[in-house]
């Protein structure tokens, strides 16, 4: 397991406090760590998410070219 440090702004920490508190976690570190892990989640991150990004870009940049003949100007 990692070990890191990070500093959090005071109303996180509160937050933080207070789910403990509440029980919704057993300890700060439980809550710590699963509010991190909820968020990386959320975010879509996996394992194959680097290839299918790398896919994505490449798929877009084919996507956003553009033929300079289908832009001709008809006044000419």
């Amino acid at each position: 397991m990692v070990t890191f440090e990070v500093t959090l702004s005071d109303r996180i920490d509160s937050d933080i406090d207070r789910l403990v508190e509440q029980d919704d976690f057993l300890n700060r570190e439980q809550a710590i760590e699963e509010l991190l892990s909820l968020g990386v989640s959320s975010s879509g991150v996996d394992d194959d998410s680097e290839e299918e990004l790398v896919d994505d870009v490449f798929t877009q940049a084919v996507d956003d070219q553009q033929d300079p003949a289908s832009h001709r100007d008809d006044r000419l």
